[in-house]
């Protein structure tokens, strides 16, 4: 009895932490008695429905005394928070593409209450991050979170975790991988910008008395906003490449 009380308090430690900082779960806008809730649910789903989590000879507290019980439920947390800090890392690819919008757009300076992290935040970056987010809960991409626990236990029982190295790499992997995704999704607002500079530099040269640094701030803008409303549909192909890559790199 004993045993299977430690191994519940094993994956619960895995899921609580996992919430804590995964995409929407993680957010302070959802209540604490909701996030509870669905922790200790999905906390008993996972301990009746993996067999492999109560493997005998785990038990701290039947075995290694209390020492062994706190490293396994270190173990686990290092783990869970390793799997909802790459999740997260994953979908700030959307924020940081904003972000470089914004800076291409002479907007970086303005600044928001960003909803989902209760923090300071950019216009466009806060908004692009909220169509994101519907769109990844429209397309389900909420049941793909639960799956990655899931795929967790199935390779790494309650108990057990990845090495160091294994947890380090993939949260590198997860990094670069957010950063080329970021510059992805601003690459055609790069690109416009900098065909607007090429003619508004042409433009000078033909037209010297033409005010050039007063017309190119509002042109920016405008030019970014077009391609910003044209680049919205396309957010639900960047979600289902934002699935891939979490499918890929997660579980560790």
């Amino acid at each position: 009895m004993v045993g299977k009380v430690f191994v519940f308090m094993m994956v619960m430690t895995r899921i609580t932490t996992f919430f804590l900082v995964v995409p929407i779960f993680g957010s302070g806008n959802i209540p604490a008695n909701m996030k509870i809730a669905a922790t200790v649910m999905l906390s008993i789903f996972f301990s009746i429905m993996n067999p492999q989590a109560a493997a005998p000879g785990i038990s701290g507290t039947e075995h290694g005394g209390a020492i062994q019980a706190i490293i396994l439920l270190g173990g686990e947390a290092a783990y869970g928070l390793a799997l909802g800090a790459i999740a997260n890392i994953i979908f700030s690819a959307v924020k940081l593409g904003g972000s470089i919008m914004e800076d291409q757009m002479g907007l970086s300076m303005a600044e928001i209450i960003d909803p989902m992290s209760e923090g300071r935040g950019t216009p466009l970056a806060s908004l692009l991050d909220i169509l994101f987010i519907m769109a990844f809960l429209a397309a389900n991409g909420h049941h793909l979170l639960i799956r990655v626990i899931q795929k967790s236990y199935e390779l790494f029982p309650a108990g057990k975790i990845p090495t160091a190295a294994s947890l380090a790499g993939n949260i590198l992997e997860a990094t670069s991988v957010m950063l080329v995704a970021g510059l992805r999704l601003a690459a055609p607002i790069l690109a416009a910008l900098l065909v607007l500079l090429v003619v508004l530099a042409i433009l000078s040269r033909v037209v010297p008395e033409m005010e050039i640094f007063f017309i190119s701030f509002p042109l920016r803008i405008l030019l970014g906003f077009i391609i910003v409303v044209a680049l919205v549909p396309f957010l639900n192909e960047f979600v289902g490449e934002a699935a891939k890559l979490m499918a890929r790199i997660l579980p560790l």
